[in-house]
């Protein structure tokens, strides 16, 4: 999936000169978490968020730090700080280092956007005019609809095996040298030997992605490596058919 599949095209922004009250005013209104600052030019020149109002006069929350740490940072960093937590305008408070993507970016690589620069959208450009943004909210519900598009399929036995194993060979977080998989009328059944308590989740989680499976039962052997002590936790984990 791309960009222009899951992106909301009617971008709610704000322009420049606007107050900082008329900006959180919006975002309360349309329960939004950020806006993208567009000048009369139609070009993004920012995003004001959430995070921008945390440190504000208003409510006495400017950051305060002692005078030698102050001399350390210089006058320069200091009065930054200020014209961002004491502005009126849109354009003293918003942060001007913005993401964006192209309306065919992969979805991967809007994720990593997100993840790599810790933010919570992505406003989406053609040609520097802003056609589309996407958020953490828009993923979620490309999500929910690729899971209620792909309907699961009839597997048997064998199949949910075979995928198991196929899954657990793969991954680099599982022991699939030590990891036994028996399948009858759709019961997953696992047998074997985990070095860390949080392999057996996941082992568990992987069986339940696969389409058919009703039940899994756990009878993993949870083996400490440094003390060599056992701890086997059987737990059976029902899917709602």
């Amino acid at each position: 999936m791309k960009a222009e599949d899951v992106m909301t095209r009617a971008v709610i922004s704000i322009d420049p000169d606007a107050t900082v009250l008329q900006a959180a005013r919006l975002m309360l209104q349309h329960h939004i978490s950020g806006l993208p600052v567009i000048d009369a030019k139609g070009q993004l020149v920012g995003v004001v968020s959430e995070g921008d109002f945390l440190r504000r006069r208003e409510t006495s929350t400017e950051r305060r730090r002692s005078r030698w740490l102050e001399f350390l940072m210089g006058p320069g960093r200091i009065a930054a700080e200020y014209v961002h937590s004491h502005g009126c305008r849109v354009s003293e408070a918003m942060s001007t280092d913005v993401q964006t993507a192209a309306e065919d970016a992969s979805l991967e690589d809007i994720v990593e956007l997100m993840e790599r620069y810790r933010i919570k959208r992505v406003p989406v450009l053609r040609g520097g005019e802003v056609v589309g943004i996407v958020t953490r909210s828009n993923l979620m519900r490309a999500m929910v609809s690729v899971a209620r598009s792909a309907p699961p399929t009839a597997t048997d036995d064998l199949v949910i095996r075979d995928q198991l194993l196929a899954e657990i060979q793969k991954a680099e977080w599982a022991p699939a040298a030590t990891i036994d998989v028996v399948v009858r009328d759709g019961i997953v059944e696992l047998w074997g030997v985990i070095l860390d308590e949080r392999q057996r989740e996941a082992l568990k989680v992987a069986a339940e992605n696969i389409a058919g499976v009703k039940t899994v039962k756990d009878h993993l052997v949870w083996v400490e490596p440094m003390s060599g002590m056992s701890m086997e936790s059987p737990d059976d984990v029902k899917l709602a058919s």
